[in-house]
């Protein structure tokens, strides 16, 4: 089997599991597009939930400004070594769907930082 198919199928199921994940959560935690703004601590605590349900960790988040749109941004990673996985979560912060992709294909700026951040934080952990 080819493995860069093999990449895309875990790429599609990651994605496609966060985002069931996080919008069944979006749903329960009244982040839907009728909320008036989506404070950094539920973003927070949706991503969390969702990351944890898929054995994923939170690299970092932030809040841009993407396009003229306020957005939280999450950057996560799933699996170890050749297997890991980076994905992209976003989130416009006056509501509405949660977007999970791989920083691969995104064209979010923020997308391009979080292998580094990973790559860095791994050195951090080797030098401690």
């Amino acid at each position: 089997m080819d493995a860069q198919l093999d990449d895309k199928a875990l790429e599609n199921t990651l994605a496609e599991s966060l985002a069931d994940l996080v919008a069944a959560d979006v749903a329960q935690a009244d982040l839907a597009p009728d909320a008036k703004t989506v404070s950094e601590d539920e973003f927070v605590e949706v991503v969390g939930g969702a990351l944890e349900a898929v054995g994923g960790t939170l690299l970092f988040k932030m809040c841009v400004e993407n396009e003229g749109e306020a957005q939280h941004v999450a950057a996560a990673s799933v699996g170890d070594g050749g297997n890991r996985q980076f994905l992209l979560l976003t989130l416009p912060t006056n509501g509405g769907a949660l977007k999970v992709e791989t920083t691969s294909k995104s064209t979010n700026p923020v997308a391009g930082i979080a292998a580094a951040y990973a790559g860095l934080m791994d050195a951090f952990q080797a030098a401690a």
